[in-house]
């Protein structure tokens, strides 16, 4: 995970990323809206990014079919989390509809997990 929606001490939604074969971290898609509850019990977990994150400077999009952008609070892409997901994706590999979060992985890494390849 990259960034959130709202304030990194109630984060509405996660946007999530994984890292390619090369080392990149690639953005993947975005979680439904979070309960408070979740929102708040991940703003724990969550640490505000350095000036080297690898999204820094880039822009996401608000929606399918807007050019308006996304305001986001960047975050160290540290944390693993399980989500569960349509399989539906666009043309560079990323999940068309919102993913739901099932729980956070805090047993498991970046490098644990398969390399980003669309």
């Amino acid at each position: 995970m990259g960034a959130v929606t709202g304030p990194i001490t109630a984060p509405r939604t996660l946007l999530l990323g994984r890292y390619d074969p090369v080392g990149r971290l690639r953005y993947t898609g975005r979680t439904t809206a979070l309960p408070r509850t979740t929102g708040s019990a991940l703003a724990e977990l969550l640490t505000d990014a350095n000036a080297g994150h690898p999204r820094r400077g880039r822009t996401l999009s608000a929606g399918w079919g807007t050019r308006e952008t996304l305001t986001v609070h960047l975050v160290q892409p540290d944390l693993v989390l399980e989500v569960e997901v349509d399989v539906a994706r666009d043309a560079a590999g990323r999940w068309r509809h919102p993913a739901r979060l099932h729980r956070t992985r805090p047993d498991r890494t970046p490098a644990d997990i398969t390399p980003f390849d669309p």
